[in-house]
């Protein structure tokens, strides 16, 4: 018998209809549209404004469009994992509500959060599956509200986060392509430097938290960014030694979408031409979860059967890693 690898075999996506832009931001906070392009490569970000949604929304019409694509039936959907560092609610995962609303009733479901890197991480945890034998179709979403958490007073974050949704189905292959191999790390150490600070079981929420805005994402930038450029991109050139790939070999490079400039180290390093590189970050800005799926969806049309791709990331926590995959299909 073959090996069984997990192959991408669909993808959808969903952005709101609101763009924030650069101009817009510069009259909430002291910053300008030269400053944040230089600083960050974003120019605009797409904003949930409905009441009442959350990333359960994204993540649903990112479904949508993947089973819509794929002409799918989502009763034969096995599991649907949801990548999000923005639950709808705590407890009650906001996996089993997207799988419910989808119509996947033979799934089952479970939330994975991992902060940026929970695509990348998803990724990893639906092709274990797949490769395991024990389930064919793998349904995972990436999805955050990031305006939820984003204080537009700090300059320092509300600059970088969108919100969006994007998602990915995974199925078996036996002609070798999908999943290679994985590199994947966390360090606690990056706890002091991006974080919410309450809200969780350490300094449940009160009135004097609510009233120091501790509830928003706070960022040593500088800190982050330097963890970044350096483990996102010894990432991706250790996945790239371990499989005897060069450059000349990596056809595209999906990295998260967290600044132009970590995108650009991490290409410099795995000596890729920079027409391999998928960017979509002057669109949607950082949508943590959903950075990866919104770059396969947008730039489907181009990826060809037997394409090798590195997927790279890096997030809170810290988590990092990268990921060595052959496309599957033509579009």
């Amino acid at each position: 018998m073959s090996k069984i690898t997990a192959a991408i075999t669909a993808v959808g996506a969903y952005v709101p209809d609101y763009v924030l832009s650069n101009d817009i931001l510069a009259t909430m906070v002291d910053t300008n549209d030269e400053w944040i392009t230089s600083r960050t490569g974003i120019k605009e970000r797409r904003i949930l404004k409905e009441e009442g949604k959350g990333s359960s929304f994204l993540g649903i019409k990112a479904a949508e469009d993947l089973i819509a694509k794929k002409n799918l039936d989502p009763k034969e959907i096995d599991m649907v994992i949801f990548a999000t560092a923005t639950p709808d609610l705590p407890v009650a995962a906001t996996a089993a509500y997207a799988a419910s609303e989808i119509g996947a009733v033979n799934a089952f479901s479970y939330d994975l959060q991992a902060a940026c890197s929970s695509f990348l991480y998803g990724m990893s945890t639906a092709a274990s599956y797949i490769e395991a034998g024990r389930y064919k179709k793998v349904l995972l979403i990436g999805a955050d509200k990031m305006s939820s958490i984003i204080d537009y007073t700090d300059r320092t974050t509300c600059i970088i986060f969108g919100d969006g949704g994007g998602a990915a189905l995974f199925e078996p292959n036996e002609e070798g392509l999908g999943l290679q191999d994985e590199y994947l790390r966390t360090d606690g150490v990056g706890r002091q430097f991006l974080k919410i600070e309450a809200g969780g079981s350490i300094l449940p929420p009160t009135e004097e938290t609510v009233a120091n805005r501790q509830h928003f994402v706070q960022q040593d930038g500088k800190s982050v960014f330097k963890y970044a450029v350096s483990n996102m991109a010894d990432a991706s050139t250790k996945i790239m030694e371990r499989n005897n790939i060069t450059g000349d070999d990596v056809d595209w490079l999906v990295a998260h979408q967290a600044n132009k400039r970590i995108i650009d180290a991490t290409a410099n390093r795995m000596n890729l031409d920079e027409k391999k590189v998928l960017m979509n970050i002057h669109r949607y800005g950082n949508t943590t979860s959903a950075t990866l799926p919104l770059l396969l969806s947008d730039y489907e049309k181009q990826l060809k059967k037997g394409d090798n791709i590195v997927f790279a990331s890096f997030g809170g926590g810290f988590t990092w890693g990268s990921i060595f995959l052959k496309w599957a299909y033509n579009s």
